[in-house]
């Protein structure tokens, strides 16, 4: 039985609050953001790491071995490794995607920059990422990170997200507003 979508972002919030606090006050935000993205990529690339993630049949001991070993294989900051435990030991691991946005956006606050969710119809050049990533600050009037996903169904074009803004300039999205205009004349 999952809980409602408010307690588990306060659970959360909570953890990554922790682990922030605990990273900033050692002066390891550095190697937090990068156990992050190890694990977001862990997460979304691996079906045995997602199903351990939020299959209730494992016991908590199984969880907390499992993922201590992993955070050991990883070389993920002790900050990480005590936090996935202890998630583990109270079966909370299943909050994981959202402790890794909530602290994704701490971090981004503590640096000053957002987070720009980019979505292309293909994979983006490191040029073409820091030449959105330029054009975005000019916009927004801070550093911006890029976290990028590809939708090929996009056809074209990108769709970017920054905060509550969101630009869409994809060639489905033209093509649906084209095939909404034509519904409403005919």
């Amino acid at each position: 039985m999952s809980e409602p979508a408010s307690i588990t972002s306060g659970i959360a919030q909570r953890y990554a609050t922790a682990v922030f606090e605990l990273a900033k006050d050692d002066k390891k935000l550095a190697a937090v953001e990068q156990d992050i993205d190890q694990l977001e990529a862990a997460y979304n690339d691996s079906v045995d790491f997602s199903r351990l993630v939020n299959s209730p049949i494992y016991s908590r001991s199984e969880q907390a071995g499992a993922v201590k070993a992993l955070a050991e294989k990883m070389g993920l900051s002790s900050q990480m490794t005590g936090v996935l435990g202890v998630m583990a030991e109270k079966r909370r691991l299943f909050i994981l995607p959202q402790l890794i946005a909530r602290l994704r956006t701490m971090i981004s606050d503590d640096k000053g920059e957002v987070v720009a969710e980019v979505t292309a119809a293909k994979s983006m050049t490191k040029a073409q990422q820091d030449k959105l990533a330029k054009a975005l600050k000019s916009s927004f009037g801070k550093d911006v990170k890029i976290k990028l996903a590809v939708d090929e169904s996009l056809i074209g074009g990108l769709v970017v997200k920054v905060g509550s803004k969101m630009i869409d300039s994809s060639i489905a999205s033209r093509l649906n507003a084209l095939q909404n205009s034509m519904k409403e004349v005919g």
